[in-house]
C-alpha cells in the first residue's frame, strides 16, 4: 500500500508529538559514576559540628553548579559556615519547591571505625563515611535532580530551589535559623523535601517507605533539687541528692497521655495492613481505642520508639550532684530530655510534672530559648505528598507511609512559616542500625544500590511536582 504525502506527514506528526509526550526519563546508568563522584567528594570533607566548617562542601558544590550555568548565591553568619542557594526558574504557574541538605556531620571516634570516617571507602557494595545517610546523601540527592533539570532543559511550572544548609547538627543559628529569619524570599517555598524518612528493608526484603510529615518537639528542663549542706557522717532527710532521686524515679514511672494526630494515626493503620496478624491486631487496637494500655505496656518493653511515637516522651539524662564523699551537697540537677507532641501544651504539662513529682524542694526549670519552633504537621492530601506517595510505588515498589519523628530536624522551622514539608531518605537495612552502622553511630555506611535508588527517588518527587503540565 502506497501512502499519499498528506497521510505519510500526519502519521510521522503523530508519532513526533507522541514521543514529545512521553514523560522525560535520565539515564539513570550513566549518572551513577557522576552521582558517586560527587558523593565521595564531599564525604571526604571533614565538616563534623562542632566545631562545624561547612564551606568545603559549599565551594564544591557551587563550582559543580557554577559549570553546569545553575545561579547560586552563598550566605553566612560566619564564613567557615555558608550555606548555598541555587535556584532553577520556572513560569510562576505554581509556587516553589524547596529541597534541602545540611553539610555539616556530627562529630567521631575514629578509634571505632572499620574505614577511617572521611575516606568514603567503597567496600562489598556499600560506602563508609561520617554523613553517608545523614546527610549528604540528601545533599549530592539534591544536587543531582538540580544538575539533571537543567541539562534536560525540562520546563517548570515551579522554581527548584536547593539549599545546602549549615548547622544542623546543634548550630542552627549559623543556618535554618538564619536564613529563615534572615534571607526568607530566597528558599520561600510551597513545599520542601528533606531529611527524615527512609525506606525500612529487613533480610533484604523492603517493608514499607515512611515519610515524616511531623516531628516532636525537643523541649528539655531541669529538676534542681536543694537542701542544707551537711557532714555525710550524720544523714538528713533534706538531702538534695535523695529529694532529686525520687523526683526522677516519679517523673520516670509516669505515663503521659497517649495522643495520636493525623500522622501518627495513619501510621498505625497502614502498618496494620502489611503486618502479621499479631502485629497488625496491636496497631488497629491503637487506632479503634480498644485494650491500648495492654499494647502501650507492650511497646514500652519491646519497642520504645513506637511507644515514643504515642505520647509526649520524657528522658532523665544528666545527673549532677556533690563533690566530696563525705559532704552533703546542698544542690543537685537533673537535664531531662523531653520530646513533646506537636500540639503540646508546654504550660500544662510542666504544670503536671510539678504535681506529679510534689516535692517544694525541687524545682522545674524550663529552657526558655535556643529550641526548634512548634509546628503544626503537615498535610496528607497536598500534591507534595501525593507525589511521594507516587514516587515510592513506583521507585520502592512499596507502601508509603507517614510518620511522626521522634528527633527533630530543621523542618520545623520551615513549617512554623507555613511551609507543607516532608522528610524522605534511602533504603537502609533495619540489622545496621544494631551492628552500629546508622546514623550518629560509631560507623556509618549506605549501600551504593540505596544512594541511587535515592537520587531516582527525589528525581521523581521533584519531576512530577515541578515540571510544566
Amino acid at each position: 500500500m502506497i501512502l499519499s504525502r498528506s497521510a505519510a506527514l500526519s502519521i510521522l506528526l503523530v508519532l513526533s508529538l507522541s514521543a514529545w509526550a512521553q514523560p522525560k526519563q535520565p539515564n539513570w546508568a550513566k549518572l551513577e559514576e557522576e552521582t558517586m563522584r560527587h558523593f565521595q567528594a564531599i564525604i571526604r570533607i571533614n565538616s563534623a559540628d562542632p566545631p562545624g566548617n561547612e564551606k568545603p562542601v559549599v565551594d564544591y558544590l557551587k563550582s559543580v553548579l557554577d559549570k553546569e550555568g545553575i545561579p547560586t548565591s552563598v550566605y553566612a553568619v560566619d564564613p567557615r559556615r555558608p550555606n548555598l542557594v541555587a535556584r532553577l526558574k520556572g513560569n510562576g504557574k505554581k509556587r516553589p519547591v524547596l529541597i534541602m541538605g545540611h553539610t555539616d556531620v556530627v562529630s567521631i571516634d575514629s578509634t571505632k571505625w572499620k574505614f577511617p570516617a572521611f575516606s568514603a571507602t567503597r567496600d562489598g557494595g556499600y560506602v563508609y563515611g561520617r554523613g553517608t545517610v545523614d546527610d549528604k546523601d540528601n545533599v549530592v540527592a539534591a544536587l543531582m535532580v538540580m544538575l539533571t533539570l537543567k541539562r534536560m532543559n525540562v520546563p517548570l511550572d515551579r522554581d527548584v530551589i536547593f539549599l545546602a544548609e549549615a548547622g544542623e547538627e546543634g548550630s542552627v543559628r549559623f543556618g535554618i535559623e538564619y536564613m529563615v529569619n534572615e534571607h526568607w524570599a530566597d528558599i520561600e517555598a510551597e513545599f520542601c523535601f528533606a531529611e527524615g524518612g527512609g525506606v525500612t528493608r529487613k533480610n533484604g526484603k523492603i517493608e514499607y517507605a515512611s515519610i515524616a510529615t511531623t516531628e516532636k518537639m525537643g523541649r528539655g528542663v531541669r529538676l534542681v533539687a536543694r537542701g542544707p549542706a551537711g557532714h555525710g557522717s550524720v544523714p538528713l532527710q533534706t538531702n538534695a541528692i535523695v529529694h532529686l532521686s525520687q523526683a526522677i524515679a516519679k517523673i520516670s514511672a509516669w505515663q503521659t497521655p497517649m495522643r495520636l494526630n493525623e500522622t501518627t494515626r495513619t501510621f498505625f493503620e497502614r502498618l496494620a495492613s502489611i503486618s502479621n496478624p499479631e502485629e497488625a491486631a496491636r496497631y488497629r487496637a491503637l487506632v479503634d481505642g480498644t485494650d491500648t494500655q495492654a499494647v502501650q505496656e507492650y511497646f514500652a518493653r519491646n519497642e520504645p520508639r513506637m511507644y515514643s511515637v504515642l505520647r509526649t516522651s520524657i528522658s532523665p539524662n544528666i545527673i549532677k550532684g556533690g563533690y566530696r564523699s563525705n559532704v552533703i551537697p546542698s544542690e543537685a540537677e537533673a537535664t531531662l530530655d523531653i520530646r513533646a507532641l506537636p500540639d503540646e501544651d508546654m504550660t500544662n504539662l510542666l504544670d503536671e510534672m510539678k504535681r506529679v513529682i510534689n516535692d517544694s524542694q525541687v524545682e522545674i526549670v524550663a529552657r526558655t530559648s535556643g529550641f526548634r519552633p512548634a509546628s503544626r504537621p503537615s498535610r496528607l492530601d497536598t500534591e507534595a505528598f501525593l507525589a511521594a506517595e507516587a514516587a515510592v510505588k513506583k521507585v520502592y515498589n512499596t507502601v508509603p507511609i507517614p510518620a511522626m519523628l521522634t528527633g527533630a530536624t530543621d523542618m520545623s522551622f520551615l513549617r512554623a512559616k507555613g511551609v507543607e514539608c516532608y522528610g524522605i531518605g534511602p533504603m537502609i537495612d533495619a540489622e545496621d542500625g544494631p551492628k552500629g552502622f546508622g546514623a550518629h553511630s560509631d560507623q556509618e555506611r549506605i549501600l551504593e544500590e540505596s544512594l541511587h535508588k535515592f537520587v531516582q527517588f527525589n528525581w521523581e518527587i521533584v519531576y512530577n511536582l515541578a515540571k510544566s503540565n
